[in-house]
Formats: structure tokens, sequence, C-alpha cells
């Protein structure tokens, strides 16, 4: 492993993160891997670059096997391996993961030594920017080194980063143009400015000032605090602000920039929704944004609905806190409406534990969904249903595979909006029950429809579920390589049917 960093003596963090980068590597089967499992009397393993015998056992939610949890690795072990393994067209991919596993174990190592302070910093506070901190908390369910931000600092990630419940101000760059904003904008006076004509403030995050070719004005303003997704912040209770950020997470191909279409699509997706949303579904108003064609200036203001509410990541950890039975309200509700857009409209949602809510309030629980501009649709489902397709910048939003339809729904909406959540808080035979219960239910509604019996087939009555190929297309290739139109719908993975009996 020529060039690889210097690791220090394995302490409690690394092995947990080892173990989990090469669970990825065997459910992904980067470079063959799991062609190299051996069984014997003695058991399942995986014999590692250096020689060493990993014992696996049965996996859990979305693979066959997975690291023993008495084995305690080392990074440089597994990633010796993957260095092993690799196809050299994919060395810039495997130098970045290296990078990614050492941040990642930086972030996890910093994170528990602040852990205590932060939670009794937000000991008592019921409120959605807390909620969102204590679900920063956990881990991705499959990417392992999630909590890697690419190029970012000790102390960057103190100042910024969720999991440390930080608040700071944010800068404001002069744009040439008008733009529409929100009353709670700055004056020119308020950040040291005298009065400009034809020209904007925009919001920046000061990791991202350094990035810009435009003059940034000299004094802050707004204090705010970072969501779960880091580049959205809280500006108010109900009001919160996306900005870009010069990093990326989940892969080196996953930047945290954005593009103009990018807020022009999420918008439309927005109405779209709302035309199909239901009574007890909520969607977050996403009309308001602002572009100066650079990946750096750009923002959306996102508005809240009345009500508490509890990100779907941080339920498994909050339950004891909630009504009894929001579980079950949750998971039934996220999956009635979830089949209903599949089966009549065609539709499959990118809405993960990340960007949906549970609202709370004196009429029962609802669901809230927010950026949107992830999801694909069916213009000839849409259009059978009386419906226009809406007209996406990014043509990958819309398709008449129903089968791509699926992919979304089992990755996504099964596997990290219902899976993760309810094995992450139930034991795993109740879990397995109600999950699969509940998704009968809601497919039982729809009767012989084809589109119900295709989801049918790829859910509840599948030998193996769909899974997606995280590390290798938001890292480890290049989209050359892996073909991947889009990098966070790259498949070719698969895992045992956790639903079946």
């Amino acid at each position: 492993m020529s060039g690889s960093p210097v690791w220090r003596t394995a302490g409690s963090r690394e092995p947990y993160l080892a173990a989990r980068v090469l669970d990825a590597l065997l459910r992904e089967n980067y470079g063959g891997l799991a062609a190299q499992v051996s069984r014997s009397r003695q058991g399942v393993a995986l014999e590692l670059a250096d020689g060493r015998s990993v014992r696996l056992v049965p996996g859990t939610l979305f693979q066959d096997f997975v690291v023993a949890p008495e084995e305690r690795l080392g990074l440089e072990q597994v990633l010796g391996t993957l260095a092993e393994i690799a196809d050299p067209a994919d060395t810039d991919g495997v130098r970045a993961f290296f990078e990614e596993c050492v941040q990642a174990l930086h972030a996890l190592e910093l994170h528990d030594a602040h852990r205590e302070a932060v939670l009794a910093r937000l000991a008592g506070e019921r409120t959605l920017i807390a909620y969102e901190s204590l679900a920063a908390f956990g881990d991705h369910p499959v990417y392992p080194t999630a909590r890697a931000r690419a190029g970012l600092t000790e102390a960057e990630l103190l100042a910024y980063a969720p999991e440390f419940a930080p608040s700071f101000e944010l800068r404001w760059a002069l744009v040439p143009g008008t733009f529409e904003t929100p009353p709670w904008w700055p004056s020119f006076e308020r950040v040291g400015l005298e009065e400009r004509p034809g020209v904007t403030l925009f919001p920046v995050h000061p990791l991202t000032v350094g990035r810009l070719e435009v003059p940034v004005a000299p004094l802050p303003y707004l204090t705010v605090r970072p969501t779960l997704s880091m580049r959205t912040v809280e500006v108010a209770p109900r009001t919160h602000l996306k900005l870009p950020l010069p990093t990326s997470t989940l892969g080196r191909l996953n930047r945290r920039s954005i593009k103009p279409s990018t807020l022009e699509d999420g918008a439309r997706a927005e109405l779209l929704l709302r035309r199909l949303a239901g009574p007890r579904v909520l969607v977050a108003g996403e009309q308001l944004f602002g572009h100066a064609g650079d990946e750096y200036l750009g923002w959306l203001v996102r508005e809240l609905p009345e009500g508490e509410i509890v990100p779907v990541a941080a339920l498994p950890m909050l339950l004891d806190r909630l009504p009894p039975g929001t579980l079950e309200d949750y998971l039934r509700l996220l999956l009635e409406w979830n089949v209903t857009l599949f089966v009549r409209y065609g539709v499959a949602l990118e809405a993960h534990q990340q960007n949906l809510s549970v609202v709370l309030s004196d009429d029962g629980l609802k669901l809230l969904v927010k950026d949107n501009d992830g999801l694909l649709a069916s213009p000839v489902r849409l259009a059978a249903a009386g419906i226009e397709a809406p007209a996406f910048a990014d043509a990958r939003m819309l398709t008449d595979d129903p089968h791509a339809l699926a992919d979304l729904f089992v990755t996504v909406t099964l596997h990290l909006a219902a899976a993760a959540i309810v094995f992450g808080a139930l034991p795993r035979a109740e879990a397995a029950e109600l999950l699969r219960d509940t998704l009968a239910t809601a497919l039982a509604e729809h009767g012989d429809d084809p589109m119900a019996r295709l989801l049918r087939a790829r859910t509840l009555d599948a030998a193996r579920l769909t899974g997606k190929s995280m590390i290798t297309a938001g890292t480890l290739m290049a989209k050359e390589r892996s073909g991947a139109r889009d990098v966070n719908k790259f498949y070719g993975t698969s895992g045992p049917n956790y639903l079946r009996r």
C-alpha cells in the first residue's frame, strides 16, 4: 500500500470503522471480493491481503455476511486488501477512499471527545434543530465513511458540523442583478456597506468565502445553526436556508455545491408532490431561491409547517420522548403514500431518512417531505392520472421504466426510510414483522394493478433485495468506469430479503 497514511495504534473507533468499511466492500463486491469468502467446518471467513483470516457471520439488513463482532481490525489491513483487489484504473478513487477513511476516523474520535458536552448543551431542548443535531450522532446505515467531509479541518468540523451543535454567522456576497429575497434579508448597511443599486446580497457559508470570485461584505450577519445535512442551516424555527459547501460527503463525487437547475427542479418537484400529497402529507415550501451561475453562489429558503417536527433519522433515539405508536404511525403513512405514488402515478422519491420528518400536532401525525430534486417520475403514468409531467431540466428525473422506479423505491423508501429506522428501534423479529405486514397492507389496497404486482414481486416476494453500490460509484470508480448516470442511483448489489419469514 505505497503512499498510504501512517496509522495510529488501533483505538476504540478504528476497529469499528474498519469493520464497516470491509462490510461495505463485501456488500458491493468491489474487485470480486465476495468471491474470496471461504466456507469450512470452522465457519465463514475472508482472508485479507496480510494473510489474516477474518471470521464472518450472517449479515444484518443489507448483506449476506458481515465481520464478526469480536474481530478487531485495523484500517491498514482492510485498505491493504482494497489496494490488492483494486483495478489499476481506479487508483485515484482508491487513494481518495483512503483519505475518506482517515477523515472519518478523525471525525468519529472528535465527536466522541465532545459528545457529552454537546448532549449537555442540548439537554431538555425539544426543537427541530436540537433533534437534527441528535440525528447527526448516528452513522449512515450503509455508507461507512459518511462522517468524512473532504477538506475540512478539525476546527472547521467543530465550528460547522451538526453533531457538535454549533452556531455561527453567515457572510454575504455582492452579486450583480436583482433577485427576490425574503423580508429578513440584511440591508447593505447591516453588513457594513453603502446601498448599491443593481446588486443583491447573497448569503454565503463561512467555509465558502474563499471560493468566491465576487466581493464579500465586511460584516457577518445572521446567526444560524446547521441541520443534519450541514449545508442547510436554521435561520428561524420554521425557516431553513440551503447553501453550497466546498466539500463532498457520501463519496468524492457527491459534491455539496449547488447547480441552478437543481433548485429549479426541486421547485417543480415540490409543486408536483403538493398535487399528490393527500391530507396527512406535508411538503416543505421551496419556491424561493436565487442563483448567480456559480456553483458556490446559490441559496434556497425552505419554509416548514407548524407542529413539533422530528427528523426521521432521529426517531430510533427519540421514541421514548414521543407519543406511543409514533413509529407504527410513521411507517404506515410512509408506505401507504409511497406505494400510492408508485402504483397510481409512477413516482418514486429519493426521500431518505434525512429528507423526511414526522410532524406531531393536535390533529395527529403527519409526514413532511423536503429536498425533492432526486425523485423519478413516469410521464406515461402521470398522464394516465390526468397530470402533466413537470418540465425538469434534469432529464434523468423522468422515466417510464417501472424497474428504475422500483430500484429507487427499494433502495431509498424501503431500505433507508423504513427498514433502517424500524430495525434500529425494535428487535429484529418484531421489526421484520411490522415492516412486512405494513407493506403488505399498503400493497393490498391496489389489488392486481400491474404496478402493484411489480412492486410486490420486487419486495415481499423477492428472493433478494436490490442495493446501491455507494462506495463504488461515489468514490472508487470514475463515472466513465462505472457507467453511473447518477452516483446516487447506481445499483448492482443485492442482499437477503429481510421481509420474508
